[in-house]
């Protein structure tokens, strides 16, 4: 076996030192849940193949300069995802009121993006002053697909009627969509041409922020196994450069990251992406934190 195969099978692969309940400040949340997909599937092991893909990661990152999991990464066990989509909605939204009151950031894994607005709804009682950034392909916002408004490409619809959204990287919608929440939305066709598009997005949110990533976001060379990947996606250092400015300028309460697919051609590729696009985003909301503590270490 290799180094990495002999890791504990938590996120990172990281020992108790660094991944104790106690003294971590974020929680990983495992959802496999896949209900209402509507094309390819695999989604319910996404969460499992990240966590894997993790314990590979190169755990020191050269931009900040430290190893991010100083500030103690929990995996938390994966939920019961074995439920109508009803009951799962409801079992997501009690069980992250739960973990929100902890303190801790919590990072959950999907799954499909259905799991995203009741976890949206209890960070919103949380944190007040509460909106959304998403990066994602597809704008989701249908009143209702495929005979439920629970489906996977309502998931924007419903967080709306908790908070408002900024959506990112949007080019596939139907002409229904086409004329909800049009002032929030930044189209990858559009930003292609526009140079300040990032500081236009983190403008129209509020000070506290969660943030979903659907990996579709990115474009299909660096996320190919994913539910409906779609052409003309965003590059690796646009969305850091995004994420990077939301963290500086705004408070990330909470995130998730959802539809990665172990089917199909390069699982590999877009399991590892998605772990260490969490790896980096978790460093830049830590940054100050991170960064304060290895001042005071060397002070």
């Amino acid at each position: 076996m290799t180094e990495s195969e002999n890791l504990p099978f938590v996120y990172g692969g990281l020992d108790p030192a660094l991944s104790a309940f106690e003294t971590s400040r974020v929680l990983i949340w495992p959802v496999p849940f896949e209900k209402t997909v509507s094309y390819g599937h695999g989604t319910e092991h996404g969460p499992r193949a990240i966590v894997d893909a993790s314990r590979n990661l190169e755990l020191y990152d050269e931009e900040l300069g430290v190893e991010t999991c100083a500030i103690g990464i929990h995996t938390l066990p994966a939920i019961d995802a074995e439920r109508a989509p009803a009951a799962m909605m409801q079992a997501l939204e009690d069980a992250a009121s739960k973990h929100i009151a902890t303190g801790k950031l919590l990072c959950m894994l999907g799954g499909e993006h259905s799991i995203t607005p009741p976890v949206v709804r209890a960070h919103a009682r949380k944190y007040s002053d509460l909106s959304v950034l998403q990066i994602d392909a597809h704008a989701d916002l249908r009143e209702a697909y495929d005979g439920t408004p629970l489906s996977h490409a309502c998931a924007m619809r419903r967080v709306l009627e908790t908070c408002p959204a900024v959506q990112v990287g949007i080019r596939s919608l139907s002409a229904a969509e086409a004329g909800v929440n049009t002032e929030n939305i930044f189209f990858a066709y559009k930003i292609r041409e526009q140079k300040n598009w990032i500081e236009q997005a983190v403008a129209k949110l509020s000070a506290n922020v969660y943030l979903t990533i659907d990996i579709d976001g990115l474009d299909p060379s660096l996320a190919p196994s994913t539910g409906t990947p779609e052409p003309g996606g965003l590059g690796w250092y646009e969305v850091l450069d995004l994420i990077r400015r939301v963290a500086a300028e705004r408070r990330i309460v909470g995130m998730d990251l959802v539809e990665v697919s172990d089917a199909g051609a390069g699982a590999n590729i877009t399991a590892f992406t998605a772990a260490k696009l969490i790896y980096k985003t978790l460093g830049y909301v830590f940054r100050s934190h991170i960064l304060g503590n290895l001042d005071a270490q060397h002070g």
